[in-house]
C-alpha cells in the first residue's frame, strides 16, 4: 500500500482495542460496488413487479396477494399478519415502488442513508415472511436457521447507510454541498 492511500483505523470492538491498516481507495471502490449491486437487486425486483402491474392487460397485474395469502410457510409466527395484508393495494404499491425507488436511489447514490434504512426494513419484512417456525423451532428458514439472503441484504444496507456510501461517486456528494442541506440537520442525516 502506498502511504498516500494507507489509513489506520483504531477502535474498540467488544471491549478490545482493534487497529488495522486499510486503503481508502479500495474501501471506496468496495462501497460503490456494493451500493450499485444492492441497488440493482432492489431495482430489478421492483421493475419486474411494476412493469407487470402497468401492463395493459389487467389480468397480468402483479400483486403480493397470492404470496401473502398462500405461500407463507406453515408455522410462520406472523402468518396471520401477512394474510391480513393480502389484497391490499397499499401493500402492492409500497412493495413495487419501494423496491424500485430504493434501488434507483442506491445506484445513483441519492439519499443513501434514507434508502438503505427503508431497504433494510423491506428485507426484514421478507425475512419474517420466510420464517417456517417460531423461536422455539430455531427460527428456521428454507436454507438454514435465522440467517438467509434477506438478512444478509439488511446487514449490507445497514453498512452502506452507516458508511455514508452515497458520498463516494454518488449524488449525495453534490447534495451535501448545498446550503439548504448544510443548514438542515435532518437533510444531512438522510444523505450519505
Amino acid at each position: 500500500m502506498s502511504s498516500a492511500t494507507r489509513q489506520t483505523l483504531q477502535t474498540e470492538i467488544l471491549g478490545r482495542e482493534v487497529q488495522f491498516d486499510y486503503s481508502e481507495h479500495w474501501v471506496g471502490y468496495a462501497l460503490v460496488s456494493m451500493r450499485v449491486v444492492m441497488g440493482w437487486v432492489l431495482l430489478q425486483g421492483g421493475l419486474t413487479k411494476l412493469i407487470t402491474y402497468l401492463d395493459a392487460d389487467p389480468s397480468n397485474d402483479w400483486t403480493a396477494a397470492g404470496y401473502l395469502a398462500n405461500a407463507i410457510p406453515p408455522g410462520n409466527p406472523f402468518a396471520s399478519v401477512f394474510a391480513s395484508m393480502a389484497g391490499s393495494p397499499l401493500i402492492d404499491m409500497l412493495n413495487m415502488w419501494g423496491l424500485t425507488l430504493t434501488g434507483l436511489g442506491l445506484i445513483i447514490g441519492a439519499a443513501v442513508r434514507f434508502n438503505a434504512f427503508w431497504g433494510a426494513v423491506m428485507m426484514l419484512f421478507y425475512w419474517a415472511a420466510a420464517l417456517q417456525g417460531g423461536l422455539l423451532a430455531g427460527l428456521p428458514l428454507e436454507h438454514g436457521w435465522v440467517i438467509d439472503d434477506h438478512m444478509v441484504y439488511a446487514a449490507l444496507l445497514f453498512g452502506l447507510g452507516a458508511a455514508g456510501a452515497g458520498r463516494i461517486l454518488g449524488v449525495d456528494a453534490y447534495l451535501e454541498k448545498l446550503s439548504v442541506v448544510q443548514n438542515n440537520r435532518w437533510l444531512r442525516l438522510l444523505l450519505g
